[in-house]
Parts: structure tokens; C-alpha cells; sequence
């Protein structure tokens, strides 16, 4: 392994250019500011975004991590030989948060340990807006659970590497729970050894503006990547989720499902789903949905899943994608057994999300999201009569 990496070098292939970044680099100026049209932005509202992409503010925010025995936490340098080695950044939000903070807390599951409890990562604000940069590195044929929760006021961005070695396991929960005010945009990037296994929970519920990017990189045969998430929005607020699955080597898989409710005539969705197959990437099984639930009139999600496939030899490959109303004969059959209309349709919303979130082992992150969920089902005044008509 080279002691350093070129500051341009690309560590995931060039992605097709109609709907994928085409610059990977660690110098925010390489990614001009955007102005709307681009693909990777054209859904991105600039009045929610625009301060973070104009690389206003210099502060770090404060990033609490508690760790059982056998984890290690320390603080490296942004210009060290360790983060050189990191993914790159793949957006100008990406970079900023790379360049802007003051180091990058890493957070390390040696080699075949097994932890016996969650480890959990807090993003807490300390100025108007702040830049964090985490590394969650789980070593070789080690097993971990990782609960990261993103900042709930303010503005900011991330960037979040994971570093899952070979034989290793590990389930991650990222909850984006935001107040009124929020604006936060992280990107994730996932790097999956030889015959390693990530079960990744993303929730975004709340905040004025949110923006998650996941990119997934395999290093070695036999990498498995389970890329679930939920989201709720209200009028008002901009929710946003790119995913981006490279697969570069042979025998691999990933899974992706994400489901989200909108509530609200302003309220607003975005989920972007690129998957690409290289040739080399023979046996590759992949597959991808996102399902999307309408609470009430002028909700607007858009779905756009992206297949690219360059070999003839897969396992399997599909993509999926719906957008729709409450399912009536549902609410029929639970009015015909005495339940009222409101309550039968927040049963109709629970069970909605309920196949991704009863996958979760980490209780105490499951918890939290369906309180969030709950919240938001029993403050509504959009679940009405006239909503179904």
C-alpha cells in the first residue's frame, strides 16, 4: 500500500455521467458550487442548502462517542497518512466537511473482537454552522453495532467513512431526527472486505432540510451490503437520499429498501438509487425498491432508481419503485372490525414501515425511530376524511 494518495485519485470508478457525481477528490474547490441544474443537485432546494454549499461557517461540532471495553476511540489528524487513505469525497458538501474539521474522531473494533454492546456516535452543534468527520473502522473477522445520531438543531455536514474489513460484521443505525430548524447533509461511505457483511438503517424524520448521500465500495469477493432506510416528512420540509452501489468485484451482494411517508401539501421527497454492475463483477445478485406513502394532497416524492449492468453473468438484478395513496380496502377491513378511521389509518402507516424496522437488533435505536414516527402519526391534522376522497 502506497504511503499516500494522489489528492484526485478516484477510489470508486467513474460512475455514469447522467446521474452520478463525476469528481472524487479532497479539496472542496475541485467541486464548484452548484448551480441547480446538475443532475446529482437538480432536486436539492439552494434557499434550504445554500449556506452549507457556499462553505459558510469554520467550526467543529462536538462528537461524543460511548464505547464498551475493546473499542478504541482517538482523534486523528485530516493530514495524516490514516486519512489519506479514506474514501474520497464525492460532493462539495463531502469535501467542506473533510477540509473544515478540526480532526476526524475514529472509532476502532479490533481485530475479531466482538462488542458487547452498541457503541453510539452523537453529533452535538457548537456553532451556527459546523463540519464533523467520523471514522467507524471495523478490523477483520470483528463484529460490532453502531448507533450514529446526527445533530437535531442547526446546520452542518458530515462525512462518515466505514471501514468494514474482511470476515467482519456490522449493523449501523444513523438517525436524522432534526428539529424545525435543521439543515444537515452527511455522506456515507461504505467500505466492505473480502466476505464482510453491513446491515445499514438510515432515518431521516424532522429538520427543514436533509440530505444523505451512501456510496458503497467492495474490496474483495463475497461483500454483502444491506442498505435499508424510513423517512417521514411534514410540509415544509426537503428530504433527501442517494444511494450509490459500486459493484467492482466478483460475488457480491446488495440489498436496497427504503420506504418513506409524506405528510403535508409542501411537504417533500427525493430518493435516487444507482446501482452499477461492473464486467468484472460476475455472480453479482442485487436488488433495489423504495416505496412511498402520500398522507395528503400536494405531497410530492420523487423515485428514481438507476441500474447499470456491463456483464451478462449476474445472479440477479431488479429495481422497483411506488408511489401511492392509502390502500382503501385496508381501511375497510379495519373500520368493518369496530376501529375508527384515524386510528385505522395510523395502523395502515405503522405497518407500512414495520418490515424495515422489526429487522433492527439494536433496541434502543428501534425505539427511538418508531417514537419519532408515533409523534408525528398522533400530531398530524392531514390524516382526515377528506384526504381519502
Amino acid at each position: 500500500m502506497t504511503s499516500t494518495i494522489n489528492e484526485r485519485e478516484v477510489t470508486l470508478a467513474v460512475p455514469p455521467s447522467d446521474h452520478s457525481p463525476q469528481v472524487n477528490s479532497r479539496n472542496p474547490q475541485d467541486f464548484p458550487v452548484p448551480h441547480g441544474r446538475e443532475e446529482e443537485w437538480r432536486f436539492t432546494p439552494r434557499d434550504v442548502f445554500g449556506s452549507l454549499l457556499a462553505g459558510d461557517g469554520e467550526g467543529t461540532g462536538i462528537v461524543e462517542v460511548d464505547a464498551p471495553a475493546g473499542v478504541v476511540v482517538t482523534q486523528v489528524a485530516t493530514d495524516s497518512e490514516f486519512a489519506a487513505q479514506l474514501p474520497m469525497p464525492i460532493d462539495r458538501l463531502s469535501a467542506l466537511a473533510a477540509a473544515r474539521a478540526t480532526g476526524i474522531t475514529r472509532v476502532e473494533i479490533p481485530q475479531s473482537e466482538v462488542a458487547s454492546e452498541a457503541v453510539t456516535v452523537r453529533f452535538a452543534q457548537v456553532y451556527d454552522t459546523d463540519w464533523f468527520n467520523v471514522v467507524i473502522e471495523v478490523a477483520a473477522y470483528a463484529s460490532a453495532r453502531v448507533v450514529i445520531e446526527g445533530p437535531r438543531t442547526g446546520t452542518s455536514a458530515a462525512k462518515i467513512d466505514v471501514l468494514v474489513g474482511a470476515g467482519a460484521q456490522l449493523e449501523i443505525v444513523t438517525t436524522h431526527l432534526g428539529e424545525p430548524d435543521c439543515v444537515h447533509n452527511a455522506h456515507i461511505a461504505f467500505r466492505l472486505g473480502r466476505d464482510s457483511t453491513v446491515r445499514s438503517l438510515q432515518a431521516s424524520i424532522g429538520g427543514r432540510g436533509t440530505r444523505v448521500v451512501e456510496t458503497v465500495q467492495y474490496l474483495g469477493t463475497g461483500g454483502d451490503a444491506h442498505l435499508a432506510g424510513v423517512f417521514f416528512g411534514e410540509s415544509g420540509e426537503h428530504i433527501e437520499h442517494r444511494l450509490l452501489v459500486d459493484h467492482s468485484q466478483p460475488h457480491c451482494r446488495s440489498n436496497v429498501i427504503y420506504k418513506g411517508a409524506l405528510d403535508g401539501h409542501t411537504a417533500r421527497s427525493v430518493w435516487v438509487g444507482d446501482v452499477i454492475i461492473r464486467a468484472e463483477a460476475a455472480g453479482t445478485q442485487t436488488y433495489e425498491i423504495n416505496r412511498n406513502l402520500l398522507l395528503s394532497e400536494g405531497a410530492r416524492a420523487d423515485s428514481v432508481p438507476n441500474l447499470e449492468i456491463e456483464t451478462g453473468n449476474v445472479s440477479g438484478a431488479g429495481h422497483a419503485s411506488a408511489t401511492g395513496r392509502f390502500d382503501d380496502e385496508q381501511l375497510f377491513y379495519l373500520q368493518a372490525r369496530g376501529i375508527d378511521v384515524e386510528t385505522a389509518r395510523r395502523l395502515v402507516v405503522r405497518g407500512f414501515f414495520d418490515d424495515v424496522l422489526r429487522s433492527l437488533t439494536i433496541e434502543s435505536a428501534s425505539a427511538q425511530i418508531v417514537s419519532a414516527i408515533e409523534s408525528r402519526l398522533t400530531t398530524t391534522d392531514a390524516i382526515t376524511e377528506g384526504d381519502n376522497e
